[in-house]
């Protein structure tokens, strides 16, 4: 570090009012002062100078739509009208598949720590029986894409610099879960830094400041600044699945979903599930104000939350659950200007260790900083025709978020179990039950035998034998039986 690089930084700070952050400056080493440029040169002191007016110094009101409706949606089973349109989405989605159209990309920034787990969420061991971790069963999906339509599916993934090595190294260590180490490409999320209620950025160490992930609308930008959007541009990849990385139950490559959108001429998808209840904490797709949009739970008006239909249905019962099909060229367009990126920001007041004036590291007990994030779902009104498809709850959806109750590894593990016995049923099979009517059986289906209940149908040669308590793993080589809660290949 030369004394010109420390007078350019001096300057800077100074100019945007963060000249604080070189307070302990003298106390550095080499290598630490070095440390905390890299992190000085993440941090957008143009654009932030105006969020910290407009989201951090003054709390920015939530403006609700003059005019909210429920949103139009492709229901999960198609009426009569709907079944051969379904049926040629089917087709149209299969052949984008096998001319290597279309790319998983999934969103994998986050550590495991409320999950009580060292390391990042994908290397999270999930599955009933295997034990197999999200990322594997992700992989496996691929994999078992690839086979069935011949193609040779891409795999984007986003991570953070908080695990973007440990990841890169988790997947090192298992060889790629056996697809190509060339067809998996890792881009990193950009950061944002905690501010302090007076817009001062906060230090998470003397030498370190205080950065966090800028929220999953950061991926757009990613993907055009890592070079990962212009890599899928000359490998002729048009439509980009989006999914995020705690749901073991998603279809990374879903034919009906990407067919639907090509031929609608969308630019942006969604898939949706019918609310739990009133107040499901997630996102209710909405028509506002003409446009097609997602209101946060909490943003809803409780009277709108509680509405009913004319036959006691939930007016609002469309929940967005972080799973979406995007065009290239649309998120090209909204990154075009990286420094007029569309997506709005949103304020979150968090808990934020930080080193004090006199060099002391302080672990808040209460909210104490502001936290900027943009979301995906705030590109729907800004693209073309966007639609949303309906799918069932059971069959693609049940996020591992906490260590225990709902959306826990255990109701996780649970519902993978479920879903694994409604398709051998649904192929014929007999599968024990208990008296309350949940499988008397730990069941698992491996991406690698059947990507759905559909294709389990066309593959399964010979019906597996499952006793009461039974362990069952299928896969390739058809079924491993044990009693014990964990079966390997």
């Amino acid at each position: 570090m030369t004394d010109t690089d420390r007078q350019y930084w001096e300057e800077r700070l100074r100019r945007f009012g963060q000249e604080h952050l070189l307070r302990f400056w003298p106390e550095l080493s080499s290598q630490q002062r070095a440390a905390l440029i890299e992190d000085l040169k993440q941090i957008p002191f143009e654009q932030l100078r105006g969020l910290i007016e407009t989201h951090v110094r003054n709390r920015p009101s939530i403006v609700v739509p003059g005019s909210i409706a429920p949103a139009p949606f492709f229901p999960a089973k198609p009426d009569i009208h709907l079944a051969g349109r379904y049926a040629d989405a089917i087709r149209r989605g299969e052949w984008l598949i096998r001319q290597n159209k279309v790319a998983a990309l999934t969103v994998a920034g986050g550590q495991g720590t409320r999950l009580g787990f060292e390391g990042p969420k994908g290397a999270y061991p999930i599955a009933p029986v295997t034990n197999k971790c999200l990322f594997q069963l992700f992989a496996e999906f691929i994999r078992g894409t690839r086979a069935r339509y011949g193609s040779q599916t891409r795999w984007y993934i986003m991570t953070s610099p908080t695990n973007d090595a440990e990841t890169r190294a988790f997947f090192d260590a298992h060889g790629y879960f056996g697809l190509p180490r060339e067809d998996v490409v890792f881009f990193t999320q950009g950061q944002m830094p905690a501010l302090s209620p007076d817009g001062k950025i906060l230090l998470d160490q003397k030498h370190r400041v205080a950065l966090s992930p800028d929220g999953h609308g950061g991926t757009l930008r990613a993907l055009a600044g890592s070079g990962a959007l212009r890599d899928m541009a000359e490998r002729g990849i048009e439509y980009i699945s989006y999914f995020q990385v705690d749901n073991p139950l998603v279809k990374p490559i879903d034919p009906l979903f990407i067919g639907l959108h090509d031929m609608t001429g969308s630019e942006m998808s969604s898939k949706t599930v019918t609310k739990v209840d009133d107040f499901e904490r997630v996102g209710n797709f909405v028509v506002a104000d003409g446009k097609l949009m997602v209101i946060e739970y909490s943003d809803l008006p409780e009277e709108l939350a509680v509405a009913r239909n004319g036959d006691g249905s939930r007016k609002f019962d469309l929940g967005s659950i972080a799973i979406h099909v995007l065009s290239r060229r649309f998120v090209e367009r909204l990154t075009a200007d990286a420094d007029a990126f569309a997506l709005p920001w949103h304020r979150a007041d968090k808990r934020v260790p930080y080193v004090d004036e006199g060099g002391q590291r302080i672990s808040p007990d209460r909210p104490n900083a502001v936290k900027l994030e943009t979301f995906i779902f705030d590109a729907i009104p800004l693209a073309g025709n966007p639609i949303v498809l309906q799918t069932v709850r059971a069959e693609e959806f049940s996020p591992v978020k906490n260590a225990s109750g709902v959306d826990s590894a255990a109701t996780s593990r649970r519902d993978m179990i479920r879903r694994a016995a409604a398709w051998l049923e649904r192929c014929g099979y007999d599968v024990p039950r208990r008296p309350d009517g949940e499988p008397d059986a730990t069941i698992e289906i491996s991406p690698l035998l059947a990507l759905d209940a559909a294709h389990l149908r066309e593959v399964l040669s010979s019906p597996p034998a499952i006793a009461r308590g039974q362990a069952v793993y299928l896969d390739r080589d058809q079924t491993h039986a044990g009693s014990s809660a964990r079966v390997s290949r």
